[in-house]
């Protein structure tokens, strides 16, 4: 089964695109790594996955519905507010909120918050407020949050950038285990060796798509080399590229 379509998918901000014409598919329990060069628009394609970024043109589908399913989307560390006045258990909790809401009782919950600290490994840690922890310790609160959301879909962006080993080595045992649960992963990095290591697919785009599929496959020399050329290329001031709804016709035959 299609967890997600990208049909003609183009996002942008104003009317300059970072990611156009983006047809692919994901299957449903993939585990997908988003790959390509720096600015090639892979945290841009999240934002589009999770509806914080509008299409200019085109859509995302989830099966065969464009309503998205419960996503759990962990940004990347440097877009969150430290300074936010919130302890490790209230940050946990926040990932309760499409069960309880804004102000509904976690106390039924209680147990699964618990669990999901001590899966990071960060017992004891439940009362110091986020802006004393470390950045892998601040990290690992978060995978916590997404635990207690207990989505299918999980999309993650660049989770292990800045960890320490340790750290990584952890997140990454929790990203399998949600790879084994048959939950649909999609994971910006940047670490190819990881990518090859640990990440059965792949997909690499360098403002378009270059190759979807097997991460083998598609990390090979030319993909790669296409994708800095096609970067390289690309012109930051270009206007959204729209494609006539006969011209569409005339491609998918």
């Amino acid at each position: 089964m299609t967890a997600i379509r990208f049909e003609n998918l183009t996002l942008g901000y104003g009317r300059h695109p970072a990611v156009h014409h983006l047809d692919a598919e994901l299957a449903s329990g993939s585990l997908t790594a988003i790959v390509g060069p720096n600015g090639a628009g892979k945290s841009t394609l999240l934002k589009g996955i999770v509806g914080a970024l509008k299409p200019l043109d085109g859509r995302v589908r989830f099966g065969s519905s464009a309503r998205a399913p419960n996503i759990a989307y962990l940004p990347q560390l440097a877009e969150l507010d430290r300074d936010f006045p919130l302890s490790v258990h209230e940050l946990v909790k926040l990932g309760l909120w499409r069960h309880i809401g804004l102000f509904g009782s976690a106390r039924p919950y209680a147990r699964q918050v618990a669990h999901a600290i001590a899966a990071v490994g960060l017992t004891g840690f439940e009362a110091r407020p986020i802006s004393t922890l470390s950045g892998g310790q601040l990290q690992r609160a978060l995978f916590a949050r997404l635990l207690v959301q207990d989505a299918p879909l999980i999309v993650l962006d660049e989770p292990f950038n800045s960890m320490d080993t340790r750290t990584a080595s952890d997140l990454m045992r929790m990203v399998q285990r949600w790879h084994g649960e048959a939950r649909t992963v999609i994971v910006v990095l940047h670490d190819m060796n990881l990518v090859r290591e640990q990440f059965p697919n792949a997909m690499l785009i360098a403002r378009e798509l270059i190759d979807v599929g097997a991460t083998a496959d598609v990390l090979c020399a030319e993909n790669l080399l296409r994708a800095r050329q096609l970067h390289e290329a690309f012109d930051e001031d270009a206007s959204v590229c729209e494609v006539p709804d006969d011209q569409r016709l005339v491609d998918a035959a």
